[in-house]
């Protein structure tokens, strides 16, 4: 069955979220006065990731509201009660510095153009759509996605096959004619796969380089190749087979 669409996931898929984050909150540190309580930059940008893995957990386990989430990230970090609109004043101080270092990745916009007259496109993620629609819009990449989701205005997260299913329905295509496009091996690869859509990781060598790659998704370094699989290029054989 030919794939007539691409559904893609937005960070560290298309947007250069893990580089933005560091670098966004190396800057709101220094800014915010809180290395003192560090002994390296590095020490406190890990402890800034953890909390934030953690409380994106309970916001994709529908544990809390997207809001909540960020809240939460804000007071655990820090240590220290705030209230409701303290916590979203120092989050939006963060996100000012954060926004400075958004990028697309450099394999992003070959690979649009290569695909914009063959296939259909449109975007699932786990995040808000107010957060997602904006920074398509700003990176410039907005007007090729014809279906944009979120995950907490659908009500559903991946790796839930709910989700996958909502873009399906959303391009009124059965889920073997879309194929999914995602970093991480498990919520993007594993989930879309049990979904029944061709399942593509982008495998970036990042935070997941070390993982066992799940069986289903396709595994792709760069997103070069993703044409090639689109096609039927037979050097990626079966749903299995891993680069």
């Amino acid at each position: 069955m030919a794939i007539r669409a691409v559904v893609w996931d937005v960070d560290d898929t298309l947007f250069d979220y893990t580089s933005a984050d560091r670098e966004g909150m190396r800057a709101h540190l220094v800014a915010e006065g809180l290395l003192a309580g560090y002994s390296s930059v590095e020490e406190a940008l890990t402890r800034w990731r953890e909390v934030t893995d953690l409380q994106w957990a309970r916001f994709a386990a529908g544990e809390v509201d997207f809001e909540t989430q960020r809240r939460d990230r804000t007071r655990v970090f820090l240590g220290r009660g705030m209230t409701d609109a303290e916590a979203d004043e120092w989050f939006q101080r963060y996100v000012a510095h954060y926004e400075s270092a958004w990028s697309l990745f450099p394999d992003v916009l070959p690979v649009l153009d290569a695909l914009a007259a063959s296939h259909r496109h449109a975007v699932l993620s786990n995040s808000s759509l107010t957060v997602q629609d904006r920074k398509l819009r700003v990176l410039g990449v907005h007007h090729r996605f014809e279906v944009i989701l979120c995950a907490a205005e659908l009500g559903v997260s991946k790796p839930e096959a709910g989700a996958f299913l909502a873009a399906c329905d959303a391009l009124a295509l059965p889920p073997d004619q879309v194929a999914y496009v995602g970093d991480h091996p498990e919520i993007d690869g594993r989930g879309a796969a049990d979904a029944g859509l061709v399942s593509v990781w982008i495998d970036r060598g990042g935070a997941y380089a070390t993982v066992e790659p799940p069986v289903g998704p396709r595994r792709i370094a760069s997103l070069a190749e993703l044409p090639s699989l689109l096609r039927g290029d037979t050097r990626f054989g079966a749903p299995s087979t891993f680069g």
